[in-house]
């Protein structure tokens, strides 16, 4: 991927994250069930790992 490619991901990625991360608030709030949320939160905080990862490689080889 191109680097303004890999950008555009990455702040998707982070607003998916910011918006499950308010869904999982409200969810506690009312006891309601976290788990399927708190799994999307890791995987999200993995891809946006590894999207940070290629833009750094990126940077390197520029």
């Amino acid at each position: 991927m191109k680097k303004k490619e890999l950008e555009a991901k990455l702040l998707e990625l982070k607003s998916d994250y910011v918006r499950i991360q308010g869904d999982m608030d409200k969810l506690e709030f009312v006891g309601g069930r976290v788990s399927s949320a708190e799994e999307q939160l890791i995987r999200l905080e993995k891809e946006i790992a590894e999207v940070n990862k290629q833009l750094e490689e990126i940077e390197i080889h520029q």
